[in-house]
């Protein structure tokens, strides 16, 4: 069985972009995943990237056209200049750790509530009520705000180390654990699918 390492940034539009899709791809290949929300920002520094607040101009013209040019190519809303971007990515991390701890809800779903509120539906993804109302949207206590302070933290400087090492530099990323192959970006999910078929 496949193991797929899932690294992301709770504020990435191209994240957001994902929807669904790697949920999708795991179940029809009986693999697992597991999610491993890092600190966008340092891992641009630490690994040659560059912050979106000091990319060159011509960059992010390009950005947003792309940007739009796949929502409406997926089906999905977007909001280009959401009200609440970019925000403090620990809280919603720390709540997405917490809740992968515990189980028993819809942990895929509930990544996807962080993405979807901040680029669909205006909400800050670093208010406590907010992350409260998703964590219950999707099966989880809403507690675990609270409770998964501390090993949150940890683990989320911990997933930052770990995608250094496998050659991770932006998001989404997906490792498979087993093969190494790596995959950067949503546009790359059907080839996930295909080495997973064994293309």
């Amino acid at each position: 069985m496949a193991h797929i390492d899932y690294y992301l940034g709770t504020i990435s539009p191209w994240c957001y972009l994902a929807g669904d899709r790697l949920e999708r791809i795991a179940a029809r290949h009986g693999a697992t995943i597991t999610y491993k929300p890092l600190d966008l920002l340092q891992l641009f520094d630490r690994t040659g990237g560059v912050r979106p607040a000091n990319r060159h101009p011509g960059r992010m013209a390009y950005r947003a056209q792309e940007l739009p040019r796949w929502a409406d190519h997926l089906g999905m809303a977007l909001n280009l200049k959401p009200a609440h971007w970019p925000v403090n990515m620990a809280p919603s991390s720390y709540a997405i750790i917490a809740a992968q701890e515990a189980g028993g809800g819809d942990l895929g779903g509930l990544v996807h509530g962080f993405l979807r509120a901040v680029w669909a539906e205006e909400r800050d993804i670093s208010d406590d009520s907010v992350i409260r109302d998703i964590l219950a949207a999707h099966g989880f206590d809403p507690a675990l705000a609270d409770k998964g302070l501390f090993v949150g933290a940890e683990t989320y400087g911990r997933n930052l180390e770990q995608a250094v090492e496998a050659g991770v530099f932006g998001a989404p990323f997906y490792v498979v654990r087993e093969t190494g192959a790596r995959f950067w970006g949503q546009d790359r999910l059907d080839f996930l699918d295909r080495h997973l078929a064994g293309a």
